[in-house]
């Protein structure tokens, strides 16, 4: 995949970590809310697929970005880096929010069928024939790209939610099945956010003077949107549960290494000795009941298959990946076929990749197969400030960042003296 998010490599994210470093400071902040067309992406990092299928770790692009501005400088970026955290920690202590989403697609999904209205509103929405000029640029190029500005995801969910008249969960389905960088966390719960069911009460309401300004005036659909955002509700509570305690794997476990989609830089795992093999699986088409897109398919797949080839290297092991959707035979068949006691991964956030090594634990355990997931530093770090809102993470950025080693120790220093 060639496109605008790039070769789905972990050497061709660092050389765009590498390219946009220097740009994270105060260019950004000032650029970074316009959208100036698939064309002109320069205000922006672009690196979201990578950190998505962390083929580049944020401890990475943080401490790459800290390395060449100080924390004040380069403030905004790094809120953005920390914003995909928060969301992923968030709704690891709420996963139900997850499963609840899942069932209304499903559900919403089969409605559409007995409902001719309904059907004809998002089938325009979903093939870019509404009339609103900037929704179907947009919509046109998710399916085509992979990709939208964060600042046109935020304006496409308002117009799906409060000018279209359309569910909610319908528009983050969309957006799932098509972005190269869409995860579960930061997909369903930008949605949530955009109609007030995240921040309760707090909506987005896109207005044509603001698309006109960030645009770069390249549409300004006056008259068009709808002028109020009335916040959505939802009967079903979501209550906060415990993370689970960090796993490792023990000196001299004869074991597999698994990688996903989650995770591709497998090789940077705490490992007490090499695997014995290593196998990618890949979970993209259980996004949706829907069929997933070209872009983000592709991308994902490379992602996992990049992943294998670095770790088979790294590790001087048989490198094989699977493209099969059941994981319960595949990991199975190369247990046995490696004599295998136990299979490591990394851990996967709340997703389709988390419900299906859920499931192969169960039918592994049957086998005298242990599963190990294994949670990186940086989320164990993070996401116990997740729990509520952004705020409260944002405020321990400073003592994160500390606490990790990140960015230039005279930095460090200067921050701790002030």
């Amino acid at each position: 995949m060639t496109g605008p998010a790039g070769e789905p490599s972990r050497e061709a994210g660092l050389r765009r970590l590498r390219d946009f470093a220097h740009r994270a400071g105060p260019l950004y902040a000032k650029s970074r809310n316009f959208d100036f067309g698939p064309e002109r992406r320069g205000n922006v990092s672009m690196l979201s697929p990578y950190l998505r299928h962390r083929l580049v770790l944020e401890q990475e692009v943080l401490d790459s970005v800290l390395q060449q501005h100080t924390e004040g400088a380069s403030a905004k970026f790094v809120e953005e880096v920390f914003w995909r955290t928060y969301f992923k920690g968030w709704m690891e202590h709420r996963p139900s929010v997850w499963t609840a989403y899942r069932r209304s697609v499903s559900r919403l999904l089969q409605s559409l069928e007995k409902d001719a209205e309904a059907l004809r509103r998002y089938e325009a929405a979903i093939e870019a024939r509404t009339g609103i000029d900037c929704f179907d640029a947009w919509a046109k190029e998710l399916v085509t790209e992979g990709y939208l500005h964060n600042h046109a995801r935020m304006w496409f969910a308002s117009i799906w939610v409060f000018t279209l008249g359309l569910p909610w969960q319908l528009g983050a389905d969309f957006f799932y099945r098509h972005l190269v960088d869409g995860d579960p966390a930061s997909n369903t719960l930008g949605w949530r956010w955009v109609c007030g069911l995240h921040t309760p009460g707090k909506t987005y309401l896109a207005r044509a003077s603001n698309i006109a300004r960030f645009t770069d005036n390249r549409f300004f659909p006056d008259g068009r949107l709808a002028t109020r955002a009335p916040a959505l509700t939802e009967n079903a509570s979501h209550p906060v549960a415990p993370l689970s305690p960090p796993q490792t794997v023990q000196a001299g476990t004869r074991y597999g290494l698994l990688v996903t989609e989650e995770d591709c830089t497998p090789e940077s795992l705490e490992l007490p000795e090499p695997p014995v093999a290593v196998l990618g699986a890949l979970a993209t088409n259980m996004r949706s009941p829907l069929p997933v897109g070209g872009p983000a398919h592709d991308f994902a797949e490379g992602a996992v298959k990049d992943g294998v080839e670095r770790a088979s290297r790294a590790f001087a092991a048989d490198g094989t990946l699977s493209t099969s959707d059941d994981w319960n035979d595949v990991l199975l068949d190369w247990a046995a076929r490696h004599r295998l006691e136990t299979i490591v991964t990394a851990y996967a956030p709340t997703g389709p990749v988390a419900e299906l090594l859920a499931d192969a634990a169960d039918r592994l355990a049957a086998n005298d197969i242990s599963l190990l997931r294994l949670r990186r530093p940086y989320d164990s770090a993070a996401w116990p400030h997740a729990r509520r809102g952004f705020f409260r993470l944002k405020k321990q950025i400073p003592s994160l960042l500390d606490a990790l080693g990140l960015g230039a120790d005279e930095d460090r220093d200067r921050q701790k003296a002030s």
